[in-house]
């Protein structure tokens, strides 16, 4: 999915614009500060043992949830679900899956090769049942596993993988541009921007739709964004919604493999991994039959739950409109004790999610200290299973609260800056919406710039609670760190996001050092509160901008609402 960039200039919110009628003047500086120090104490809290790393399911999420709920009372909020209380219940289905290798024969090899549970493949299944297996299923390789017509793409021709085991590689294609070999073409696949079609989500929904017995995705550390220890932390619980089908039309088997296991396959099927990956690159490409088999039994655990979305409302002050909503969200979930890096088995997520949420109740509080509420009201929502796949959002999208048509924006708080001011802020998908004006005039009011994201190819604008929203048609804005620190050198920014993804992204080690300093995220969450005010008082609704892929889905939502 390609995001195009606005042409219009930074808007000036004391002006009229003809993009947005802004209906009221007040200067960001006028507004309530978020301070750093309350943030921070709500992060040492959250992400402290006692929390045991707030897995849905557990009592780490009894605990976090008390926590927001009676945050959310002493400020004087109200309940924000209808039925008057303070959460939403999002049924879910825990499945823990038992080690299991997976099994190759035929090819160049003597007999069946192991690949190693953990250490080669990461497994595991979707569907609600005691055991899973796929026995003797043939193994093909269909290249990126991609089946995209607006660019004449298909990575399955002439061939019924229906009961076979599908190997597939990491994020889009990547298509050489004709006018620069060097780069990618952007007119395909959003060049290096990862579109829909990269993500593993993408691939696993592809593999059920032709009917695969498994999906098996080849992990390579830069285009999947993270290493291959993040996904060795899917050997444990993952959770599901409950469905009637109880989720049987999903391939029996999801999963992961090594570069270095894939290398291995490829070779005792007598092809060249390297050689079949250029292919796929390629319009010509075609599914190669690897002449082996696969077997793997996968046993289960169940546990069935309800889990829980915390919301709570600020009233608006217009009763013309205050049934119309601006959503800020957070998800307060991480993954809770599991596999233990040096001694230590908590995965506290300090910063994924700790600071998102933190900041959620500051911007809650900030907003109950405004003279007069805005004209519309807020809702504040803490969601569950962010990490499980986004599962807290996407139940709220599907079940919402508040109707989708009145709800004018979703303004998103997921692992924030820990480590100082900065000149400039990174939308996700910079040029998506109005909402990115907004940003822009509250940006330049504080001697800030904006800047998109700096590794598009990551798909991180399809990584977190926004995109559920964005994907129903509500306008999003997700923010990340910007990369230009004050004080610090210009390598500095890079350098502590390749720190923080190789040694703390999804790892214990995710917790509050002293060497955080939030005063940057205090300024990107005066921002975002800025943003949201001031779209919470404006005359009209933001807008995608022409051409985005979720345009027609609001234009179509608003219109049968009569908008």
């Amino acid at each position: 999915m390609r995001l195009l960039l606005l042409a219009a200039a930074a808007l000036v919110l004391t002006v009229e614009s003809p993009v947005l009628h802004a209906a009221d003047p007040t200067p960001l500086k006028a507004l309530p500060a978020i301070d750093p120090a309350a943030v921070l104490a709500h992060v040492k809290t959250l992400a402290s043992d006692a929390f045991e790393g707030r897995a849905p399911g557990t009592p780490g999420e009894e605990k976090t949830v008390a926590y927001l709920v009676e945050t959310f009372k002493k400020l004087g909020l109200k309940p924000g679900n209808p039925d008057g209380t303070y959460v939403q219940k999002v049924p879910l289905v825990g499945i823990t899956p038992a080690a299991a290798p997976l099994t190759i024969t035929g090819g160049t090899g003597a007999g069946p090769a192991k690949l190693a549970w953990r250490d080669d493949v990461v497994a595991w299944t979707k569907r609600v049942t005691d055991e899973v297996k796929v026995d003797a299923s043939e193994l093909v390789f269909v290249g990126y596993g991609v089946q995209a017509p607006e660019y004449g793409w298909d990575d399955y021709k002439g061939v019924d993988v229906a009961g076979k085991t599908l190997v597939m590689l990491v994020n889009d294609p990547p298509v050489p541009d004709p006018a620069s070999p060097s780069a990618l073409d952007p007119k395909v696949f959003g060049g290096r921007a990862m579109t829909y079609y990269g993500r593993w989500t993408y691939k696993y929904e592809i593999g059920m739709k032709h009917k695969a017995a498994a999906v098996l995705i080849v992990h390579e550390t830069g285009p999947a964004g993270y290493p291959f220890a993040v996904v060795q932390g899917k050997t444990g619980e993952q959770f599901t919604f409950v469905t009637p089908g109880n989720s049987m039309d999903r391939a029996a088997i999801e999963g992961w493999i090594t570069l270095d296991a894939a290398k291995a396959l490829f070779s005792r099927a007598g092809q060249d991994f390297d050689r079949l990956k250029a292919q796929a690159a390629t319009r010509a490409f075609r599914p190669v039959p690897l002449g082996l088999t696969a077997s793997m039994t996968i046993r289960n655990t169940l546990r069935r739950i309800e889990s829980q979305n915390v919301v709570a409302r600020l009233e608006g002050s217009d009763p013309a409109v205050r049934d119309e909503h601006v959503v800020f969200t957070a998800h307060w979930d991480h993954f809770g004790i599991g596999e233990p890096i040096d001694g230590d088995k908590i995965y506290n997520g300090a910063k994924d999610n700790a600071t998102g949420t933190a900041a959620l109740l500051e911007t809650a509080r900030a907003f109950t200290r405004l003279p007069k509420p805005p004209h519309r009201s807020i809702l504040f929502l803490s969601v569950t299973a962010e990490e499980q796949g986004l599962l807290g959002s996407e139940y709220y999208a599907a079940q919402p609260l508040y109707p989708l048509a009145k709800t004018l924006a979703d303004i998103n708080m997921d692992a924030l800056n820990v480590s100082g001011r900065t000149r400039d802020l990174v939308i996700i998908g910079l040029g998506a919406s109005q909402l990115d004006d907004y940003a822009r005039a509250a940006a330049k009011e504080q001697g800030r710039t904006l800047k998109p994201d700096a590794e598009p190819e990551k798909g991180f604008y399809y990584r977190s609670d926004h995109f559920n929203f964005a994907k129903v048609g509500v306008p999003a804005l997700n923010t990340d760190e910007g990369v230009d620190f004050v004080g610090k050198p210009a390598s500095f920014g890079a350098e502590v996001r390749e720190r923080y993804t190789n040694d703390r992204y999804h790892k214990p080690s995710d917790e509050v050092t002293p060497d955080w300093d939030l005063s940057g995220l205090a300024e990107d969450v005066q921002l975002l509160f800025a943003v949201g005010y001031r779209v919470a008082q404006a005359d009209a609704y933001p807008a995608w901008s022409p051409g985005n892929e979720f345009k027609a889905i609001r234009d179509a939502q608003l219109k049968a609402a009569g908008k």
